[in-house]
């Protein structure tokens, strides 16, 4: 691969995780919301009978909705709540996506030497090499990111700025606090993984297609919309399949990078999630998140794809 088409793939990465993101952070923040601790409701004095008659008075939990979250956002907080985090968003994005698809298309072209070309081993590896290559370099942006996001505030309260919340995640844990959650990220890979992995497989079948239909055509380079609504609903389809299989990394991440947190590790992380709330609440804003990965992904790939195809021209 030449400089000229890293740099094309780095610009391409970059334009289409930039557009993604600012067309869906209402329901980046939402999912967030929801993914926290904080968000559980309690609801007091509800009476239970036990086997001798008594009656106990419990404490029971009740995780809210996306559309109660998001109606308890605008009401308490405005619709500027709603764009909290957008700034590291934008900031660590469009460097993310880039670092992200420079460092997949340069691995790919490299393991096609190795393994069959365009081969299910060669995605693999080139997802997760760029996936954790991604995660290493923008995971303290992502740390500020979510914290803001986290910051929920009433109407009319001062809120908190990036530059003051990286300073106090420095005052209170140092540079390494800068990198909480990158385990739960490292895990996360698998996900990155298993949608590239299906995302070529469509992309190649659909490739396939066309060349067959178009047997006869003389210009058989030339892309039409259809070849990029296909890319979209294959992106959308991958990642909805790998979002849910692999969604429970999500929400240790986002309980790892909460302020002043009880959570630790990974695995200790995950284990206390499921004692203290059950199975069910580690795929808390699933539907959220997959409401706005599904076209969020669709954008940034086709956006992508077109920037490639209009730049390598």
């Amino acid at each position: 691969m030449s400089q000229r088409d890293t740099l094309v793939h780095l610009f391409a990465g970059g334009c289409g995780g930039t557009v993604g993101a600012i067309l869906t952070c209402p329901l980046e923040v939402v999912k967030t919301r929801l993914q926290s601790s904080s968000v559980t409701l309690y609801i007091s004095e509800v009476q239970l009978n036990t086997m001798n008659g008594a009656s106990v008075n419990r404490v029971a939990r009740v995780s809210p909705g996306p559309l109660h979250c998001l109606k308890m956002i605008l009401q308490k907080e405005g619709t500027r709540s709603l764009f909290r985090g957008l700034g590291p968003n934008l900031v660590g994005v469009a460097p993310s996506r880039a670092i992200y698809f420079a460092a997949y298309s340069s691995c790919k072209e490299r393991l096609n030497h190795v393994f069959t070309a365009d081969s299910t081993q060669v995605h693999m590896v080139s997802a997760g090499t760029a996936g954790f290559t991604a995660i290493t370099a923008t995971n303290p942006i992502w740390l500020i990111k979510t914290r803001l996001q986290l910051d929920a505030r009433n109407r009319g309260e001062r809120r908190l700025s990036a530059l003051e919340c990286i300073q106090k995640v420095y005052q209170v844990d140092g540079l390494k606090g800068f990198y909480r959650g990158m385990s739960a990220s490292y895990a996360g890979i698998s996900e990155t993984v298993i949608h590239f992995v299906i995302y070529e497989s469509i992309k190649r079948k659909l490739l396939e297609h066309k060349v067959a239909s178009a047997i006869d055509d003389e210009d058989e380079s030339v892309k039409e919309a259809s070849d990029f609504v296909g890319l979209m609903l294959a992106a959308a389809t991958s990642k909805t399949c790998a979002t849910s299989i692999a969604y429970p990394h999500e929400v240790v991440r986002t309980r790892l990078r909460e302020e002043g947190t009880k959570y630790r590790s990974f695995f200790q992380t995950l284990s206390l999630v499921v004692k203290e709330e059950g199975y069910g609440s580690l795929y808390r804003g699933l539907t959220t998140h997959l409401v706005r990965q599904i076209p969020n992904t669709a954008i940034m790939m086709s956006t992508y794809e077109v920037v490639v195809y209009l730049l390598s021209g």
